[in-house]
């Protein structure tokens, strides 16, 4: 992403701002270790599992105003060899055991505020890998929090036919988040702009300063913070994040920098990228991958964020890879993914498509499409990334990247092919209106207004300095 400051690392402390208590996220550090990476045993039998309208397995995330629905379908490991059916039913138990095992503490759902469609029946016809589809829908209900995640429980139970469920298979986390009476960013058309700002040099409340002219609504969906690191400390042997002074104020001020954007609807989201040492996001061992989600996750909740941007690059990756580390590979780099979606599955999980990060491999049986919810592609490029991300919607796919700070911009033939063609979110790096080619930078925020939203660009005029 052309990442030019160099950072002196030092071990991350984190400040509870809003909380006015002190969090350091070193506390746990990260202990590396050698694991047995043994492969997996495929099965020959029919093995069923639960997937919504997104291909999104085991675990998704949706957000709703009022009442919202989420479709579910019964999949299987290959075309069913007689007709079978199952029962999706609401299991508190399953979230009591998650909550357990994961060491969160997520509420439930109430339970006379969820309807699932046609008794909970799922039926898998003979010769056929996708049931018929059920409904579940939840509606707001007297005392939800905006923006805290609650979770539907499902259970599905087999009834009859020869479809096998895993332990693991056989149950359904549905995280949903009741934003009744929070704006929001949506527009009509669903594209998402996402906006990655170097923040050594820009406050992000400039993101505020651009809107459209019929809906009102922002003009940016969600901020990445860029950067955060992942970095290696040599005394202890350990993995952690680490804040720049500019990264970790703007955390520590949240409230100033951060919240209004999260009020206005948008989503921040902490970039994290290499830091030149040993340690980066495509070479960790799982039991350091795991571990560093961990860490991940306190640090997001320590400052609401929602979520994480992972970006390979800067990185000195060593051979043979020392203690706790593996070769940097796809795989490494999509295991992280993974587990940073198990450790917060109600956040988001991006990844740049550039260097390690450029193609994920499945992990855990499930195709990386399901646990990286936006692959972002490098500058101008602008292919469909479904090879890249198996099991991606379009949705989550952000083509035709634009650079503002050294001039790299798309044309509208381009921005109208992403539409047209059902493409769900596009990046502006280094929006700054302090930066050179801002008239620039103008116009192809209007050509994005025009063509992804038939409507016009609006700019207050009232920039904001950085001011710290």
């Amino acid at each position: 992403m052309n990442y030019n400051k160099f950072i002196k690392t030092q071990v991350l402390t984190l400040l509870f701002a809003s909380a006015g208590c002190a969090f350091t996220s070193c506390e746990d550090d990260i202990e590396v270790g050698r694991i047995d990476e043994s492969g997996y045993v495929t099965s020959q039998d029919v093995l069923g599992y639960l997937i919504d309208a997104n291909g999104k397995r085991a675990i998704s995330n949706v957000e709703f105003r009022n009442v919202g629905t989420t479709e579910i379908f019964l999949n299987a490991s290959q075309k069913a060899t007689q007709n079978s059916t199952a029962t999706v039913a609401y299991d508190k138990a399953l979230l009591d055991a998650y909550n357990e095992k994961q060491g969160s503490t997520y509420e439930a759902f109430p339970i006379d505020s969820v309807t699932i469609s046609n008794e909970g029946l799922l039926t898998l016809a003979q010769g056929e890998s996708r049931s018929n589809k059920l409904e579940v829908t939840y509606k707001t209900f007297e005392g939800s929090e905006s923006q805290k995640s609650y979770v539907i429980p499902l259970k599905i139970t087999t009834k009859s036919g020869d479809l096998k469920l895993t332990e693991k298979e056989s149950t359904y986390l549905l995280f949903v988040k009741d934003l009744t009476g929070i704006p929001d960013c949506n527009k009509a058309s669903g594209i998402k702009i996402i906006s990655c700002m170097e923040v050594n040099d820009t406050n992000p409340l400039n993101n505020l300063c651009f809107t459209l002219k019929n809906s009102g609504k922002p003009l940016v969906d969600m901020l990445i913070m860029f950067s955060a690191n992942i970095n290696y400390n040599a005394e202890t042997g350990r993995v952690y994040v680490y804040n720049n002074e500019n990264v970790q104020h703007l955390l520590d001020q949240r409230i100033k920098y951060l919240k209004p954007l999260q009020d206005r609807g948008m989503k921040i989201i902490l970039g994290i990228l290499g830091n030149h040492d040993r340690s980066g996001v495509a070479n960790l061992a799982d039991k350091t991958a795991k571990a560093f989600a961990q860490e991940l996750k306190a640090v997001c909740d320590a400052y609401h964020l929602d979520g994480v941007f992972f970006d390979d690059e800067y990185s000195n990756y060593q051979s043979p890879a020392p203690e706790g580390f593996v070769s940097p590979s796809s795989t490494a780099a999509s295991r992280l993914c993974y587990e940073v979606k198990q450790a917060m599955p109600d956040r988001l999980v991006c990844a740049y498509a550039y260097g390690l990060t450029s193609s994920l491999p499945s992990i855990e049986n499930q195709t990386s499409g399901t646990f990286v919810d936006y692959g972002i592609h490098d500058y101008g490029n602008g292919s469909d990334m479904s090879s890249r991300y198996p099991g991606m919607p379009k949705s989550g796919m952000a083509l035709y990247s634009q650079e503002f700070a050294r001039g790299h911009f798309t044309s509208e033939n381009n921005l109208k092919s992403l539409r047209d063609k059902g493409y769900g979110a596009h990046m502006i790096f280094a929006m700054d209106p302090f930066r050179s080619y801002f008239q620039r930078q103008i116009s192809a925020m209007q050509s994005i207004a025009k063509v992804l939203y038939d409507d016009e660009l609006v700019y207050d005029g009232k920039p904001y300095r950085k001011d710290w």
